[in-house]
């Protein structure tokens, strides 16, 4: 590929036929996703495929343990009474064991307060509503939106990488992460979230891609090799990135900390929408896309983010049982009841409270057993044990264990040998991004980042291991273009393809022999205590 021709002092560069040959500078250089194109069906079957194999990997016995697991004590009976109320009624003492034994009408009309948005609640929902207050019905969204996950990552890691191989591995790497496996297993908020967010960000790179195909249009179409220092079209109207803004509002919609991914795709709108018109030739005129192409950004991203918010408590507002429901009603001269009215005045002083439990004292000063502080998340220093049933006797159960006991648990665990590769891919990454000025790596790095270092201020009170799963997809999708790099192009010597044929297989049968191995702490197998001690590879882990 030839140079960027230099742009002229002033206006456009009309095109001359005496530089017909260089108009491909720019312009392929705009269009660097058209690679894309060549494979745009092929990749979709590919997606389809491995989202269909994370289904039969995951729906294997997901009824089981059949009772409330972990914090599905919160999620699965909020989930219910959204059903029956619009909000999340409170339960009595023992309602869990009742719901095991079927009994799933302990709830009454009194608020709870909740902690979490509603919109994984309702997504958890609407799989009891099909299957009833039954493990597959609280567990059935998570099943869904875990598999879709795998695509989402397909689709991100895909345009990164400029290569549906590429896609192809990271989403294989979700299929065989312990964590996501779990993830996909378990009412809990946060598959759905990771869901949107990479969701989201794959919409944002479609953006990318999107904008520069725009200025290389324009380009086309008026003759020209380059802007030659002009500003180029305003496109006000950005359909992908109006959708990464809805999506982000939906993650936030499942939990508040996907809100920093909101912050960070934000900022990487304003520089790489410079960069493009930079490429296009703008030279010094680029510099105004900071608050020209800007106001556009904040009202794709943070608006349209917003909107999805605040509609994601819809029930809540319709309602009048819900926990702090009438606040706004009862505090009639408050400034923000004058001003939003008395729902939006009500919401508005539930999310104060909600802050103020997440930021007081009162969390800060509580313990537990499987607190994972963030900064050992990355290399598994300690994983969580969600369900366990211990000292089973050889004879029960089916136990044959001699001069042993047996245990079935439930860990949430990624595969080892995935987040160890995962965490050295994303060292290089990082010099083949700062060094080699590699932009493909700067998106998952960075967004990575996004999702763990928002933790760290919280360290002072309970963090776990769980919260990661907003992180691997990412740092996964990071190995697998790192990979890619080592696997080299399609038309490179036998000799160098053949050697990074046999350095990527490896490391993928390595990893997926090694969750074939964790695989029955996953599932609520039943093992002896030597076997299970064989998985835990260090004591922080047990």
């Amino acid at each position: 590929m030839s140079s960027l021709p230099s742009p002229a002092p002033t206006g456009a560069a009309p095109l001359d036929h005496g530089l017909r040959s260089a108009l491909p500078s720019t312009i392929e250089r705009l269009e660097e996703a058209a690679v894309l194109r060549l494979d745009e069906a092929r990749s979709w079957l590919v997606t389809a495929a491995l989202v269909v194999l994370g289904l039969l990997t995951r729906v294997v016995g997901i009824g089981t343990p059949a009772h409330l697991e972990f914090d599905e004590t919160y999620y699965a009976k909020d989930a219910w009474t959204l059903l029956h109320l619009g909000y999340e009624g409170t339960w009595g003492a023992g309602a869990d064991d009742q719901i095991a034994a079927g009994h799933v009408d302990g709830w009454t009309s009194i608020g709870s307060f909740i902690v979490h948005p509603q919109l994984g609640k309702w997504l958890i929902a609407g799989g009891e509503r099909l299957f009833g207050m039954t493990p597959l019905g609280w567990r059935f969204a998570s099943l869904v939106f875990g598999c879709l996950l795998i695509g989402a990552v397909v689709r991100m890691a895909r345009r990164l990488g400029r290569s549906t191989l590429i896609g192809a591995l990271a989403g294989f790497f979700i299929i065989v992460d312990g964590l996501s496996f779990v993830m996909s297993r378990i009412a809990l908020l946060d598959v759905f979230e990771a869901f949107f967010t990479v969701a989201a960000v794959g919409c944002w790179l479609a953006d990318r891609d999107w904008f520069r195909h725009r200025l290389a249009e324009h380009l086309r179409a008026n003759g020209l090799l380059n802007l030659g220092g002009g500003y180029g079209p305003l496109l006000l109207w950005r359909p992908w990135r109006l959708a990464c803004g809805l999506l982000l509002g939906a993650a936030c919609g499942c939990k508040w900390n996907a809100v920093y991914v909101l912050a960070v795709l934000g900022v990487l709108s304003l520089v790489d929408d410079r960069r493009a018109r930079l490429t296009a030739g703008a030279g010094r005129q680029a510099i105004r896309s900071l608050w020209r192409d800007g106001l556009s950004a904040v009202v794709h991203l943070a608006v349209a983010a917003l909107v999805v918010y605040v509609a994601t408590w819809t029930s809540w507002l319709l309602s009048d049982g819900g926990y702090d429901r009438q606040w706004g009603a009862q505090h009639p001269a408050d400034r923000v009841t004058r001003l939003l009215g008395d729902g939006l005045g009500s919401l508005w002083h539930y999310h104060y409270d909600i802050y103020a439990f997440h930021t007081g004292d009162w969390i800060a000063s509580q313990t537990h057993t499987y607190d994972a502080k963030p900064l050992g998340w990355p290399v598994m220093a300690r994983v969580i044990g969600i369900d366990a049933v211990n000292g089973i006797q050889p004879g029960e159960d089916g136990c044959t264990a001699v001069n042993d006991t047996c245990l079935r648990v439930v860990s949430g665990a990624g595969t080892p040998f995935l987040w160890w590769f995962a965490c050295l891919a994303v060292v290089v990454g990082l010099f083949l991004w700062i060094g080699g000025r590699q932009w493909h790596y700067c998106v998952p790095i960075v967004v990575a980042a996004a999702t763990w270092l928002m933790w760290f201020p919280s360290s002072d009170r309970p963090t776990f291991f769980f919260y990661a799963i907003m992180l691997i997809p990412f740092t996964a999708t990071v190995l697998a273009m790192v990979l890619g790099r080592i696997l080299g192009p399609a038309d490179a010597p036998p000799p160098r393809r053949r050697r990074g044929a046999l350095i990527v297989t490896a490391v993928t049968v390595l990893i997926t022999a090694n969750f074939l191995f964790i695989y029955p702490i996953l599932t609520d197998a039943l093992l002896t205590r030597r076997q299970w001690f064989m998985r835990m590879w260090f004591t922080t882990w047990i």
